[in-house]
């Protein structure tokens, strides 16, 4: 596979494995010919981070709340997305084929085994990724997720039960009135407009601007393809996770819908070494509401992980 990276100086893993993430911008080619991109961020050991949306652009993930200070991130762009190429074949968005794509990486980075964080919808890729390549993982931690691939559903009245958490006022009346709308099958651009304070713990001017990059950064089209029902055998996968031997956690966010607290619980409990946690006040992208409580609580996650393996 072919390479070029941003000139740095590289990092020693403490157990020896190999570590060689410089900062910036690095490529890579995945099997198919597809030329991949990935910025890397940060200090000490790799943290392999999915981008969700689905198909979703990896700059909106920022520096995850701080957690740059102590590991150095490697987030991916997607194929189709960000600094990476468009596929040839369009059906290879679908989330199975792209489990290909980040063993590809793992492999242009000498890493043995990794450290993985996936938000939102890329925890289906990292849960299929782990189907295919449990031995590869060393923790796993998986922030707000969906689990198509697992099979366990957000349905709309979980959804509107956590938008309802926080009724009685402004400008949330009205987002929960639009989502209704939504999640009955109606609604366009402005009720969308109107339901995106739900997806934040915090509605603030930099929630605005994050929530507003989303036009930009998403690959509509590839989103689409990603979750076809076709990528997904939730009994295969849920049998071929019992092989996993890392420590996994499953991070909820108090007001999110997408998963609530109750089916994060589920999405942990199928994994051998699955822990739930919840957020207080958060909603689905936790690092924006409560940055100093999301980086804290990651770190000793990983942390705790790391002195199991020692």
């Amino acid at each position: 596979m072919s390479s070029s990276h941003a000139p740095s100086a590289f990092d020693a893993a403490p157990d020896g494995e190999a570590a060689a993430v410089p900062s910036g911008t690095g490529h890579f080619t995945t099997y198919d010919g597809t030329r991949l991109a990935y910025h890397s961020q940060g200090w000490g050991e790799p943290l392999i981070c999915l981008p969700g949306g689905a198909m979703r652009a990896s700059v909106y993930l920022g520096d995850l709340g701080g957690l740059a200070a102590n590991r150095r991130l490697v987030l991916l762009d997607l194929r189709g997305t960000g600094d990476s190429e468009v596929p040839a074949a369009g059906a290879t968005y679908r989330v199975d084929h792209q489990v290909a794509d980040v063993e590809a990486l793992r492999v242009h980075l000498g890493l043995e085994r990794m450290d993985v964080l996936a938000h939102s919808a890329g925890g289906n890729l990292a849960q299929l990724y782990a189907a295919a390549h449990p031995e590869r993982l060393r923790a796993l931690v998986l922030v707000t997720p969906t689990a198509w691939a697992l099979g366990v559903p957000v349905t709309p009245e979980l959804r509107l039960e956590a938008a309802r958490l926080r009724a009685g006022r402004e400008p949330y009346d009205a987002a929960i009135a639009a989502y209704r709308t939504i999640l009955d099958g109606g609604g366009g651009d402005a009720e969308w407009e109107l339901a995106v304070p739900l997806f934040y713990g915090r509605w603030n001017e930099r929630a605005r601007a994050h929530a507003a990059a989303n036009t930009d950064q998403q690959n509509e089209a590839a989103a689409h393809a990603y979750a076809a029902p076709e990528a997904f055998d939730p009994p295969a996968t849920r049998a071929a996770l019992q092989e996993v031997t890392a420590d996994v956690l499953v991070l909820a966010g108090e007001f999110d819908g997408n998963p609530r607290p109750e089916p994060a619980a589920r999405i942990a409990a199928l994994l051998p070494h699955g822990v739930r946690d919840v957020q207080p006040g958060a909603g689905h992208f936790p690092w924006m509401d409560d940055a100093p409580w999301f980086a804290a609580r990651v770190e000793r996650f990983l942390a705790g992980a790391a002195g199991a393996r020692v």
